[in-house]
């Protein structure tokens, strides 16, 4: 499966921006739980899962159609009549990895309509998306060439450990370590198919890196760990953020119970709540 830069980097990019959004999104989401332990997701949640699958379709649809109908492209052509062989099958590879992430996303959005879907279909048809990923490239057609298949199989330890805390989550929904290790598999995807891309394809020129050269493949097995020990930094970075955000805004607006029915401001913070409010003295009192 040859492999061109600014196709490794787009599908690189789907990684990297819904595993940076999850890097905030998630720790949010657990502060705000945790606090209040008996509330329901809001309205605002159900909004935010329907916005990215949406986000989710329209990537996939537009690798489908950018794979597909590209000048040198397959335009929807598998198999030749006239050489009686299969047509360039990298397109196609790319197309069926993107068809399971476009399910995906509408399985996502058609979750938070009234058709009322079983909860945990939308973790599982993720999970399926990525294990087909991970399939495909485990099976791409690398020529022999070490390296190639080297860099490939790094990246399928990454779509597999996202495959597995996505199905796991299907069961054990909205836990946060299960959440963290699948963000850190997406930034992981994301900046290792922008590195598959410089090695493979530099978008300066030139031929690559020697395919037959060990030292490359040890480098390598090594920058695969550095890659991940950026992002579990970056998480962290990510979690301290939304920490200081959620107690930020909860010093603002968090300690006041405003209570309609009588205009009043209770004032939570280090007060007693067994104190009630008395009413004012005026001069008539006394």
């Amino acid at each position: 499966m040859p492999t061109s830069f600014l196709g490794s980097a787009l599908r690189g990019t789907f990684f990297l921006i819904f595993g940076l959004w999850w890097s905030v999104r998630y720790p949010l989401k657990y502060l705000r739980r945790k606090v209040n332990v008996e509330s329901q997701p809001s309205h605002g949640v159900h909004r935010v899962e329907f916005f990215e699958g949406a986000v989710k379709v329209f990537f996939a649809l537009a690798g489908i159609l950018v794979e597909q109908f590209i000048p040198a492209g397959p335009h929807l052509h598998l198999y030749s009549s006239k050489t009686h062989s299969w047509t360039d099958l990298t397109p196609w590879h790319f197309t069926t990895m993107y068809l399971f992430f476009l399910l995906s996303g509408i399985v996502d959005i058609i979750l938070h309509t009234p058709l009322k879907l079983p909860l945990g279909l939308d973790r599982l048809s993720l999970s399926m998306a990525l294990f087909i990923e991970g399939l495909l490239f485990c099976f791409h057609d690398d020529n022999d060439a070490a390296l190639d298949h080297h860099l490939h199989s790094l990246l399928a330890t990454a779509i597999f450990a996202g495959a597995l805390s996505t199905l796991l989550e299907v069961f054990i929904r909205d836990h946060i370590i299960l959440e963290t290790f699948k963000t850190s598999s997406f930034l992981l995807q994301g900046s290792w198919l922008w590195q598959i891309g410089f090695v493979l394809s530099p978008p300066w020129g030139g031929p690559g890196w020697d395919q037959t050269d060990r030292s490359n493949i040890t480098f390598l097995t090594m920058c695969f760990c550095w890659h991940y020990a950026v992002h579990l930094a970056i998480l962290a970075a990510n979690s301290a953020a939304s920490r200081c955000c959620n107690e930020s805004c909860q010093l603002t607006f968090g300690d006041i119970d405003v209570e309609l029915d009588c205009g009043m401001c209770i004032r939570n913070g280090n007060k007693s709540s067994s104190r009630a409010l008395l009413p004012e003295t005026t001069l008539d009192d006394k």
